[in-house]
């Protein structure tokens, strides 16, 4: 957990921000009560070498090319308020790349024209917001909160994971970080951590080729569509003082959140007043996952596999080659199934080195597998693109779980010895406070 700074308030201070007159005229306050406000968070820098160019869609893969790119990666920022009744509200805002945002809008009096509007001054995304209350061994979290599929649902923090970026294999076929409003009920049980989650469907006709579901997740609009829920079940098990294992599942619809009703079913006997006048297509979603972790003696390590299927992904597909160039989706065939897998292991030689406490330096391997057009349907191509291999080596320094700095190089190659390999290498600085 990271250090945090916490102030409390008392009445005298309260009234000193100007509650009082709220008080005097009998409005409901808690100036009478002390609450606790926390802020913690984590940022990233990064800096990158590519021996690659970056079009990746060529005939033999990616060109060669020597490019540097210089990136501030997150900033991420958590605010956390203790309010009465022993209610807690979390805000978590993350600033990425020093971007722009914008937001996109469908205009059905210019006859249903998707229209993009910038509007949000920098890429700000505001991950988590929810209202939480525990009651013994339950947590209860109603909002904006991560989905408990992953590993980056629970270790997200640079000083969580060795490698200089996130784990390519989660990032490539799940949102990241993938969070979705709805409720969460958490249970803590002896050596057991239960997650039952309701949240708000992907959108398939952000599905494809490349990233599978993973750019399905909402955010172009201005509202979350939510017809279509999903349901998240979780297991995390402490099988050993130093070893996490768990499982977790995921099962939602997709069709009824797109921007438009435009993925029904045919029928003899439609029904004129209706939107979708035969129903829709079913775009269900579902996915299992694997995962453990281990932290102890010197070693520090994490493995996760996925394998996850979208029924219908080729009406889906269909339907998406014809989406409007307006609404910037990918419009590439989406596969039926994806496979992914990852594992990262190293160990901390401070001690052989005779550095002090508090100082980490761990050597490290890292392993990421993608396919994202695994086990494809009869008629689609069998893209040995979107058959990934990373490979990794690196070394972590870490200060006291609060600094850190990291240096690697990986070597991705493809499904096909036809296409070029990619070689990258990469150094991040990060911090937790």
């Amino acid at each position: 957990m990271s250090s945090r700074l916490s102030i409390s308030v008392a009445t005298a201070a309260l009234l000193c921000v100007g509650l009082a007159p709220r008080a005097a005229r009998g409005e409901p306050v808690f100036a009478t009560e002390s609450f606790e406000l926390s802020l913690s968070g984590y940022g990233e820098l990064g800096f990158a070498f590519h021996d690659h160019g970056a079009d990746q869609s060529r005939d033999g893969g990616s060109l060669d090319d020597r490019r540097v790119e210089f990136d501030q990666t997150r900033l991420v920022t958590e605010l956390e308020a203790t309010l009465p009744a022993g209610i807690e509200v979390e805000a978590e805002v993350e600033f990425e790349h020093g971007g722009t945002g914008a937001a996109k809008e469908i205009e059905y009096d210019e006859f249903g024209e998707f229209e993009t509007e910038v509007e949000k001054g920098g890429e700000v995304v505001v991950e988590e917001l929810y209202i939480e209350k525990e009651m013994g061994r339950f947590e209860l979290k109603l909002g904006r909160f991560y989905v408990g599929v992953g590993q980056l649902s629970y270790y997200y923090q640079p000083t969580d994971y060795l490698g200089s970026v996130r784990s390519e294999a989660e990032t490539s076929v799940l949102p990241a970080q993938w969070d979705e409003m709805g409720a969460s009920l958490l249970a803590y049980l002896p050596r057991v951590r239960l997650t039952a989650q309701v949240v708000n469907g992907l959108d398939s006709s952000g599905f494809s080729s490349q990233y599978w579901i993973a750019t399905g997740h909402q955010g172009a609009f201005e509202t979350v569509r939510a017809s279509a829920l999903a349901a998240v079940g979780r297991v995390d098990v402490d099988a050993t003082p130093h070893l996490e294992v768990g499982a977790s599942g995921y099962v939602g619809g997709s069709t009824r959140n797109r921007p438009k009703p435009d993925l029904t079913e045919d029928c003899d006997d439609p029904d004129s007043g209706a939107v979708a006048p035969c129903d829709y297509v079913a775009g269900t979603v579902s996915i299992v996952d694997v995962h453990a972790r281990w932290v102890g003696y010197g070693f520090r390590g994490q493995a996760w596999g996925m394998w996850g299927h979208v029924k219908n992904a080729d009406l889906i597909s269909a339907r998406n080659n014809r989406l409007s160039n307006e609404l910037g989706v990918a419009r590439t065939p989406v596969a039926d199934n994806a496979i992914a897998a990852s594992a990262e292991a190293g160990y901390d030689i401070a001690p052989l080195l005779g550095i002090n406490v508090g100082h980490k330096v761990e050597p490290f391997a890292r392993l990421d597998y993608i396919d994202t057009m695994y086990d494809v349907r009869e008629g689609l191509f069998d893209n040995p693109r979107f058959e990934r291999t990373i490979i990794g080596l690196g070394a972590a320094y870490t200060y006291k779980n609060a600094i850190v700095g990291k240096l690697d190089v990986a070597r991705r190659s493809f499904g096909s010895s036809e296409l070029r390999s990619e070689n990258t290498v990469r150094a991040t600085a990060g911090f937790v406070f």
